[in-house]
């Protein structure tokens, strides 16, 4: 199939299930998009008893979807600029030091200790999974999914310095998770001994090369804006800098989504405050809202379709379904040490814990990244972990978040 049939079939039903969802469920916009999705690829596959032509067809036409290259060269780059435009510097600079040790270390923490957890259910389960590809899945669970957590934050009410930590928190520990997980994944199969040296220059020019890529994007940008007072053409440049910024740091390969934040949020503290008249800002943010929320609406939609092309096994989602207090708990660790140690020093929300454990959501980054990994038994077992660990954190924790914050902040 065509790729224009491909985007007109996604965003067909983006739009009706978005209306199915705003008429009659009411939910928040991205659960209820993934709850119709899901429910109707399960649809489908019941479908195919009768019809299983009806059914194949579907899976022909999902499976004619890189969903790894639509999220992570495609779609992310324009999700997390628009994140990253909305979030005040100055409220930023204010949480460094837990956002960083989170976004860095946390990450890390995350990725070795559930690694390592996952490796030894395998082995009790009797099934010989490779340590790597464990770790591999810990890379990809451990990052809170931005995309996901923005849009449950904007409906959650939760206070400011709390919303700031978690969206900070989800903005850069999204890109240093998929740098841990390209430095992982770039050791399967090498005979190589590993050395620390070689990971070390690989997180180097990863990390640190998005950062000044980003930087360097940002400020031409910037120079650029301030130059005109055209909204088109500023619209236009900024659009420009998400494909151009993005394109090169796949090209170059650094870390498209860390430069692309860090583009983000130069534009939308420098930029905002010093290049845009009140015209160009309005046009601005209604333009990055609206592309938010149309690719917002498709994403969610394919998280809720990837099902029908899914090979499940009960042992996989016996595994999946114990990863999943395992990964809260890790994630509880990894919060809780940082918060306790540096409590003394910094204030913190009350709930902040039990708040920022249970609002670190997964989404489609995690599935795109397992979706990336090489075919075979290895990689059907972490694919099904990863989508039922996702499907629990956005329906169960996205729908309670809000009552968990209640609950947090009135003990």
């Amino acid at each position: 199939m065509d790729i224009f049939s491909i985007i007109a079939i996604l965003i067909t039903l983006s739009a009706v299930l978005s209306y199915i969802n705003y008429r009659y469920l009411k939910l928040p916009t991205t659960i209820g998009l993934m709850l119709t999705a899901f429910i109707l690829s399960l649809l489908v596959i019941l479908a195919g008893v009768a019809f299983p032509s009806f059914t194949q067809t579907a899976r022909d036409i999902l499976n004619s979807i890189d969903f790894n290259k639509t999220l992570l060269e495609g779609m992310l780059s324009f999700l997390l600029f628009a994140g990253a435009l909305h979030i005040n510097l100055n409220d930023l600079a204010k949480h460094k030091w837990i956002i960083g040790i989170l976004a860095s270390v946390g990450v890390v923490f995350c990725t070795v200790l559930i690694g390592g957890s996952i490796f030894y259910i395998f082995q009790f389960m009797n099934m010989e999974i490779p340590l790597l590809y464990c770790l591999l899945f810990g890379a990809l669970i451990s990052p809170t999914d931005p995309i996901a957590v923005l849009s449950i934050l904007k409906q959650a009410g939760a206070s400011k310095s709390l919303s700031t930590k978690i969206a900070g928190e989800s903005l850069f520990n999204d890109g240093v998770g998929v740098v841990v997980f390209l430095i992982l994944f770039s050791l399967l199969g090498s005979q190589q001994e590993i050395a620390f040296s070689h990971i070390a220059s690989l997180f180097a020019i990863e990390a640190i090369g998005g950062v000044i890529l980003g930087l360097v994007s940002g400020w031409i940008t910037y120079k650029m804006l301030k130059t005109v007072d055209n909204y088109q053409v500023e619209v236009l440049l900024t659009l420009a800098l998400v494909f151009g910024c993005y394109a090169f740091a796949l090209a170059v390969h650094t870390s498209g989504p860390i430069a692309i934040v860090v583009a983000g949020l130069f534009i939308g503290n420098q930029g905002r405050q010093f290049a845009m008249s009140k015209t160009t800002r309005d046009h601005l943010d209604t333009f990055w809202e609206l592309i938010d929320e149309i690719l917002n609406a498709v994403l969610f939609v394919l998280i809720g379709l990837e099902v029908l092309v899914l090979n499940f096994q009960l042992s996989y989602l016996l595994i999946g379904i114990i990863a999943i207090p395992v990964v809260l708990l890790i994630r509880f660790l990894s919060i809780s040490i940082p918060i306790q140690t540096l409590g003394r020093a910094i204030k913190f929300s009350k709930g902040a814990i039990p708040i920022m454990t249970w609002a670190g959501l997964r989404g489609g980054i995690s599935i795109a990244l397992a979706l990336s990994l090489p075919e075979g038994e290895q990689r059907d077992a972490i694919l099904t972990i990863t989508y039922v660990v996702v499907v629990f954190s956005i329906l169960v924790q996205g729908l309670s978040v809000q009552k968990v914050i209640k609950w947090a902040t009135k003990r």
